[in-house]
């Protein structure tokens, strides 16, 4: 019996991240919906306060803007969701994309890069990502989210668009998803905890807390509500290859980050009871150009009109095709040494199968051109343009 540890270790690590992203991204909805329905309390030394019902019971919560005048005795603390959150994507990006890199992160016909190389920018772009984030927080922009926010995601936008020059699509979209995450989970440990900390620490001296202290950390909250949308749609990216198999696939990216950030705001504002109406406008036009722009793209491509002229257009003209580049994962019995089963059921070798699968053979392979990962066979365009001939005509045998 043999198994696949590293298989196995890829499951346990997506599903605790994702178990843990819930947990940190709920509480961290929550707090913002309850910082923004606190009213003035009708008694006591409270900043706001709010009622709410749930699972039977009342909860009367209540805030204190800089602190309580005493420690309670008993303080909930809210950080490991987020410590969890990141340690376990970045297992799963060391996992997938660095030890994997000649597969999941190197394109040969953007850069030839070794694996050390490829590693080396990856992790340096987190930790660029964070330290000019961080700068931009504490600089003077810092006092204006609007301007910080316009400045940060010209950056990712940037960090998007230079990555995409030297990685595959889906590892540029992986590394901006690690960049952000990134920056939110350094908020959480560099900035949030540690400004309650001294606040606590001042209470239980006898001291007045600095009420900065608190500016900050919601700062830093805030920042983080507006990222999360983008990041939890880099999460689900590599399902959708129109996304990052477009001819420009970072202009996608920064369409749709921002419709998340767009979004986002959206629920901000109706939990404060204020107009959306512009904010739902903005959102819709940014989502129908993003559609718009993949959609056209992709139809005027010239390379997808030449791949319906004419040409051989049959199973004998396409079978040796997906012999050299497709069978060895895509059979029932792979050669591959990076799979043991065919990937998502996809069989390729033999006739019956190809036809089954040629809309996905169309997506993967033609349009995007993800498919072979990494393109470690090296199939060329004229390849995928043969089966584009094939597919287009009817999958004919």
């Amino acid at each position: 019996m043999i198994i696949d540890w590293a298989e196995w270790l890829n499951l346990a690590l997506r599903w605790f991240h994702l178990t843990a992203g819930i947990a940190w991204i709920g509480s961290s909805f929550y707090f913002v919906w309850l910082d923004n329905h606190l009213v003035p309390p009708k008694s006591g030394d409270a900043s706001g306060e709010v009622w709410s019902v749930h699972g039977g019971g009342f909860y009367h919560k209540q805030k204190y803007q800089v602190a309580p005048s005493q420690m309670p005795e008993d303080l909930h603390w809210f950080k490991w969701e987020a410590y969890t959150t990141w340690l376990t994507g970045f297992s799963l990006l060391v996992l997938i994309y660095w030890v994997g890199a000649a597969s999941f992160l190197i394109d040969p016909a953007k850069a030839q890069l070794s694996q050390g190389a490829a590693v080396g920018i990856g992790a340096a772009s987190l930790v660029l990502g964070w330290l000019v984030y961080d700068g931009l927080c504490r600089s003077p922009l810092g006092h204006e989210n609007r301007v910080l926010g316009a400045v940060w995601y010209a950056v990712l936008v940037a960090a998007a668009f230079g990555l995409d020059q030297v990685f595959s699509a889906r590892g540029a979209y992986l590394h901006v998803g690690a960049i952000i995450g990134t920056a939110m989970v350094g908020n959480v440990f560099f900035v949030i905890i540690p400004n309650q900390r001294k606040v606590v620490a001042a209470l239980v001296a006898g001291e007045v807390p600095d009420p900065a202290l608190g500016k900050a950390a919601k700062n830093r909250s805030l920042h983080n509500n507006y990222m999360t949308l983008p990041v939890l749609f880099i999460m689900i990216s590599h399902h959708y290859a129109m996304t990052f198999g477009a001819g420009r696939p970072w202009l996608v990216l920064a369409l749709i980050g921002l419709t998340g950030v767009a979004v986002r705001h959206i629920f901000n504002l109706r939990h404060r009871s204020a107009p959306a109406g512009r904010a739902m406008a903005v959102a819709g036009v940014l989502a129908f150009i993003t559609v718009t722009y993949v959609s056209v793209e992709k139809a005027t491509l010239p390379a997808r009109a030449a791949s319906k002229a004419a040409g051989a257009a049959d199973w004998a003209s396409v079978q040796p095709i997906f012999a050299k580049h497709c069978v060895a994962c895509h059979a029932e019995k792979p050669t591959s040494d990076i799979v043991t089963a065919p990937p998502l059921g996809v069989m390729l070798e033999t006739y019956a199968h190809a036809r089954q699968f040629a809309p996905r053979v169309q997506k993967m392979a033609v349009d995007a051109e993800i498919m072979p990962l990494g393109n470690t066979t090296g199939m060329t365009r004229a390849e995928r343009d043969a089966l584009g001939r094939w597919i287009a005509a009817g999958a004919p045998e």
